[in-house]
């Protein structure tokens, strides 16, 4: 629940709503995602088996979604024992290992996909027109470069991959 006080500083209103919507929209993600069995952070690796070129490792998934590799590396072992995705060794590496989705991530990952997709239709596109979410993404992306070149000045230039999703 957001708390029941707010600043009258924009500067702090700014960043306690920024704060808040993002709590509360993981929770949201959350119980969208747990209806499929699966959890934000196994959909975002089955995105990123689903997008990468293969041959695919586990570095490359956790490069791609800014993670440590140890947790993708532990994360990927739990979703292989849920049955989503396969590990198979890499010939001309052997201590890579190669990912690849199963039908049954296949088939998770579609759907999911298209009730996370209606979350964020019901959040942005029936509450917004397309230039507030024009300017929503302008100042977003804003902030995301500003704490990024504080925060790592070397990938503040970093191409960004666009997905069509």
């Amino acid at each position: 629940m957001p708390v029941k006080f707010t600043f009258s500083s924009p500067l702090m209103k700014s960043w306690l709503l920024i704060h808040q919507s993002h709590r509360l929209l993981e929770k949201n993600e959350k119980k969208v995602f747990a209806q499929f069995g699966i959890t934000p952070r196994k959909h975002a690796v089955l995105m990123a088996v689903k997008s990468l070129p293969a041959p695919l490792k586990v570095t490359d998934v956790a490069k791609w979604l800014d993670r440590n590799p140890n947790g993708i590396s532990m994360l990927v072992d739990r979703m292989e024992k849920d049955g989503l995705i396969r590990k198979l060794p890499d010939k001309n590496d052997r201590r890579a290992i190669k990912l690849e989705i199963t039908l049954k991530g296949e088939t998770i990952y579609k759907e999911s996909t298209k009730a996370i997709r209606k979350l964020y239709d019901d959040i942005f596109r029936r509450n917004f027109s397309e230039e507030e979410l024009q300017t929503l993404c302008s100042l977003l992306g804003k902030v995301q470069r500003i704490n990024l070149k504080i925060y790592d000045p070397e990938r503040v230039n970093e191409e960004l991959q666009i997905l069509d999703v």
